[in-house]
This record gives C-alpha cells, structure tokens and sequence, in this order.
C-alpha cells in the first residue's frame, strides 16, 4: 500500500496542477450588419460605375489584387511582397522563434554529456593530519565519464513550455501572412490614390487651358470696351486659384510615387515604377463574401491573436506545475587513472546512480505570484482576441457599407457632372451670343470642374473600398501553393 500511495498521490497532484483557462466568450454572428446588405450594389452609366455583386461563401484567391485586371498593379505588389525590408524582418522573427521551439524541444528527451579532464594534484599530509600518504605526490588524474540525466515532466511543465513555444511561432506565421496582407492592401490603395490623382491633375490642367482661354478673350473684348473690367479680374482670379491646386496635387502624387519605391524595398529615387490611371484598372463585378462563421479562421491577425491565448494558457499551466515537485533521474559511468593509458584496465571503471527530489516548502509568495501573474496575462491575451474578433466583424461591415454608399454616391455624382456639362455649355453659347455675364460663365466652369472631380473621386472610393473589403476578409492568404 505504501509503494501504491506514493504514484496515487503524484496523479492526484497533477490533476490539480492541470490548471484549465476558461475560453474567452466571443459574441456569435448571423451576418456582418445589423440589415441586410444587397446582392449587388448600384450601377452608373460611367467606366468603374457597374453593379458589383456579392457572392456569399465564394473562395478569396490568395494573389486576390488581380481581380482589378491591371499587370502593372500585379507586377508592383509581387516586387513589394519579394522586396519589402518589413517582410523580410517578419520572416526572420519566424526562423527565430522556430528555432527557439526547436532548441527546447530538446529538453523533453535525457540529456547526455561526455567529460573528459586531466589534473595535477599535489597535496601535503599534513594538511590532512596524516605524516604520509599511500601514494606519492604530486600525481596525475585522468577522468573520462559519460553523464545521463532526465527531469520527468510529472505536472506538465515542459509540455506547457513545448506547447507555449510552439504557439508563439504560429503566432509570428500569422504575423508574418497579415504583414503581407497589409503591404499587398498598402500597394494597391496607393496605387489607387496614384490613378485619382492623375486624373484630377489632368482635370485641373483641363481647366487651366480653358480659363486662360476664357481670359484673352476677355482682356480682347476689355480693350475694344466689350467687358467691364471687373468680369476680367474675376477671371484672373480663378485662373490663378485654379493654378495653385496644382502644386499640391504633384507634392501628393510625388509622395505616393516614393512610398510605392519604398514599399518595394527601393529607396525613393528608383526609376521603373508603373504608372497608374483609372482608366487602366477594372472594378471587380463580383466580390467574394466569406461567411461571419469563417471569418476568425481567416483573418491573420485574429489567428494570431489566438496563438497568443494559447500560449499564455499554456504558460498558466507551467505557473501551476512549478508549485508541485520535480523529479530527476541522473546516472554517471566512466573512468579514473592515473595515466591516459590505464583508462581501460581493470580497477579504474565507476558509476553512479542518482535520483532527485525536489518540492519548493517556501519562497515567499513567489511561486504563487508568478501563477496569478500568468494568470492575468491569460486574461489580457483572451480580451486581445475577443476585441480582434469584434474589429473584424467591423473591419467587414464598414467596408460593405462603404461599397454599397459608393455606388449611390457615384451614380449622383455621375449625373450632377452630366448636368454641370449640359449647363455649361449652355452658358458658353449664351455667353457667346452677349446673352450672360462673364461672372455666369466662371460660375459655369467652376461647377463642372467641381462636379467631375467628384465624379472622378467616387470612382476612385469604389476601387479603395472593393479592396478593403477583399483585406478585411483576410485576402485568401490559406489558398496560397505550398512552397
């Protein structure tokens, strides 16, 4: 009874330091909004102003930007995913932490060391009461020994060591997919941004040309007494607000042309990069809907958030393990002589054999402490997930409100600048004829200008907004080929 009470009591204490952590509650979706959203959006007589359609269920390709149709765009975000510096320091903090779980993993077989040391000892008898000793001295001694150890994992220590390391690595490979996700999102809106910018600068020089032709034909019409002059200083005006839009456009493109070098890991004087227009990019007609039910599974950063509740779980179950008793096993077998040639003959072999117990009695509350510290890290890692579930469901749901709101803005937008057309070029035929003031003319183009802007910017939101969607769904980073 007394051998049997001893593995007994060892079980029952390990089924008390099997600590488990509660999962943390996270709030169950039926769908991403609070209504229904459409099965395809609004559609405008214009190009990038086409219904889109919502495919629920429908896979996500893993290089998801070709959906816009555009080889340059394509080109430009595999250079960035081949050549970005912050790709590349993810990469590495991967290969470490493998490494770090590697080189623990080690720990759960017995370790085996081999010694071998050479001494010169000289001892007086003196010093140890005796007139002489049976050998002379000074002597040599050589040692050669193999030695075997093994902490048996009992409580669970250096599983939950094992399983909290092997967390950690996952959680730098999702941290490493949503790095490529947000560099992929990164190139592609500013690509984007590139191709509305190039449009209003081309809108804005548009205009330029046709107000300082409206000038000269108000400063001839001043000198033989046909305009007041008042309508001519008005016009100068506007040519030269409608001039001061320019810098800024270029500053914005020229800064959007440096971050794209940057992003491809080239510093911002490169040469080589794509030029980008709206003309040359295709709005998606259908987009992919992944389930609310998926959606934790495929967004990299929810999966990483998860591998850090497991591994602060599982260092919750270390803390536990450690109040509890280690036991090791230790064994030493070799050789002791007094010269490197008597190593193998008879009378100079030993060996010992060990065994190790060891129970913390007291330290303080420190054992317990770090428990309870292990413990409220556990909390912070489950409220870290929970809130990274809540962010994707909005991550989704503004973006599918942002797409259903761009279609109506577009489709308004695309008729005011119809309309802004129409009543300008009424204008200029009255104006012409004497019928308007010149003042109804600026009025005119200043409208037209404004309203194809707008027009010109709704498209470009369309475009954005069908990418941050295909972002926020997680960007098929599951589908990509095995390397």
């Amino acid at each position: 009874m007394r051998r049997a009470a001893l593995p007994a009591s060892l079980l029952l204490i390990a089924a008390c330091a099997s600590d488990p952590v509660k999962p943390p509650d996270v709030p169950a979706a039926g769908d991403y909004t609070a209504t229904p959203v459409p099965p395809e959006t609004a559609s405008a007589d214009v190009r990038g102003g086409g219904a889109q359609r919502f495919v629920t269920g429908q896979d996500i390709p893993s290089q998801w930007w070709t959906l816009f149709r555009s080889p340059a765009l394509d080109t430009l975000v595999r250079d960035a995913l081949a050549g970005s510096p912050t790709l590349a320091r993810a990469g590495a903090r991967l290969r470490q932490a493998e490494e770090d779980y590697g080189g623990r993993a080690g720990t759960q077989y017995p370790r085996i060391d081999a010694k071998l040391s050479a001494n010169r000892v000289d001892v007086q008898p003196k010093s140890l009461g005796v007139q002489a000793l049976p050998v002379a001295t000074p002597l040599n001694l050589f040692l050669a020994s193999v030695s075997v150890s093994y902490t048996l994992d009992l409580f669970g220590s250096t599983r939950g060591e094992l399983e909290a390391l092997r967390s950690e690595t996952d959680y730098q490979r999702y941290e490493l997919e949503a790095a490529r996700l947000m560099l992929a999102g990164n190139v592609v809106t500013a690509a984007i941004r590139e191709a509305s910018l190039r449009e209003q600068i081309a809108l804005t020089e548009e205009m330029i040309a046709l107000q300082a032709r409206s000038l000269a034909i108000a400063e001839q019409l001043e000198r033989i007494g046909g305009a007041a002059r008042a309508d001519v200083v008005a016009q100068r005006l506007e040519l030269a607000q409608t001039r001061a839009v320019l810098p800024d456009l270029r500053r914005q493109l020229d800064q959007l042309r440096h971050r794209l070098a940057v992003y491809t890991g080239r510093p911002p004087s490169a040469a080589g990069l794509p030029e980008f227009r709206l003309s040359e990019l295709e709005l998606p007609t259908e987009l992919p809907l992944s389930l609310p039910s998926e959606l934790a599974r495929q967004r990299p950063d929810i999966r990483a958030a998860e591998a850090l509740l497991k591994s602060a779980g599982a260092r919750v179950g270390v803390a536990s393990a450690n109040l509890y008793p280690q036991l090791t096993l230790s064994a030493n077998a070799g050789s002791l002589a007094s010269s490197g040639g008597d190593f193998l003959s008879g009378g100079t072999g030993f060996y010992l054999l060990g065994a190790s117990l060891v129970q913390p009695i007291f330290r303080g509350d420190e054992l317990q402490s770090k428990r309870r510290s292990a413990v409220a890290a556990y909390d912070q890692a489950a409220a870290a997930y929970r809130e990274a579930v809540l962010l994707g469901f909005q991550n989704v749901a503004d973006a599918l409100r942002a797409i259903e709101t761009d279609a109506a803005k577009l489709r308004e937008r695309s008729d005011a600048a119809a309309q802004a057309r129409t009543y300008h070029d009424i204008v200029s035929v009255r104006y012409s004829a004497g019928g308007v003031s010149f003042l109804a003319l600026l009025d005119a183009q200043r409208k037209l200008r404004g309203a194809r802007l707008d027009q010109v910017q709704a498209v470009a939101d369309r475009y954005a907004d069908s990418a941050a969607l295909l972002q926020a769904l997680g960007g098929g980073w599951w589908n990509q080929p095995e390397k």
